[in-house]
């Protein structure tokens, strides 16, 4: 188990880093281009300006997108003792839970740290699963918490944010001034042509990649909370089977949607049966998961 979660946070910060790298490249082919460093950086706190925002109140956003609605533990101890339970072997505050009443069963967890963190559940969850298999479930939410992963994918959505806002500034100045600019950028020298073809590259592909990257990073810290929830509940087999019968079930969930399937501990909306699907899918297959949790 340690080793399973040791190796996926190397492979965690090793994509980030390669994020990093991409932002840098854009912004200097963006500064040459324009010999200007102002609207470089102007957009650039814009953009993160935005992001801090939506980072601040997008796990109200989230559970109101959900139609969640809080529990207490009056309401369902069941669930609770669970949760509890759980938050004590991972050494933080015990999350808040709420529950989205959709009969197909899956998970979730929001806020930006441990301290306002939330559990939210569907009743088909509670109803579907046994003992075990909830505990493996909300193991793996709770893993999600501890590892800060809601607020590092934030980062990742800043990143990502910014690569998008260079690439469309790089798209709209070769629309609206591109002939001038590349007149002035040749009389340079010739080596300034090449730039001027990164840049055109950079427009293209820059986006792609950096979507490419995101999901990447997604399906990399879903791996690390399976690894890091077997170690919590010692029982590595109940998230597998958890996993095993929400993916089997048929019923759809009707809450769910483009802007908040990622959250979920299994996708809602599509399968992972391709190798085009899992480039393009914020989780990664449910079969190597299951093979990755017996195999522990």
């Amino acid at each position: 188990m340690f080793q399973q979660i040791r190796a996926n946070k190397q492979k965690s910060f090793f994509l980030m880093f390669f994020f990093i790298l991409i932002i840098a490249g854009m912004g200097y082919l963006v500064a040459y281009l324009y010999d200007d460093y102002f609207w470089f950086g102007f957009f650039l706190v814009a953009a993160i300006i935005i992001n801090f925002f939506a980072y601040q109140y997008s796990d109200s956003i989230v559970l109101k997108l959900s139609h969640a609605k809080p529990v207490e533990k009056k309401d369902n101890p069941y669930l609770y003792n669970v949760i509890e339970g759980l938050a004590i072997a991972a050494g933080i505050p015990t999350p808040k839970a709420y529950i989205i009443d959709d009969t197909a069963p899956n998970a979730f967890a929001t806020g930006r740290d441990p301290k306002r963190a939330v559990i939210c559940v569907t009743t088909g969850l509670l109803q579907k699963l046994d003992r075990l298999e909830l505990e493996g479930v909300i193991a793996h939410e709770m893993s999600h918490i501890k590892n800060f992963d809601i607020r590092y994918m934030t980062m990742v959505a800043v990143l990502v944010g910014t690569i998008v806002l260079l690439s469309d500034w790089l798209r709209r100045s070769f629309i609206w001034g591109g002939g001038r600019r590349t007149r002035k950028v040749s009389t340079r020298g010739p080596a300034a042509l090449v730039f001027v073809a990164l840049a055109i590259v950079a427009v293209i592909l820059a986006p792609l990649l950096a979507s490419l990257i995101k999901f990447a990073i997604s399906r990399q810290r879903e791996f690390l909370a399976d690894a890091s929830g077997a170690m919590l509940t010692r029982y590595p087999e109940g998230l597998a089977s958890a996993l095993d019968k929400i993916t089997k079930d048929t019923e759809p969930l009707e809450v769910a949607n483009k802007a908040t399937e990622h959250l979920y501990i299994v996708n809602p909306l599509i399968e992972h049966r391709s190798l085009i699907n899992n480039l393009f899918s914020t989780h990664p297959s449910t079969e190597e998961r299951i093979r990755r949790l017996r195999s522990m």
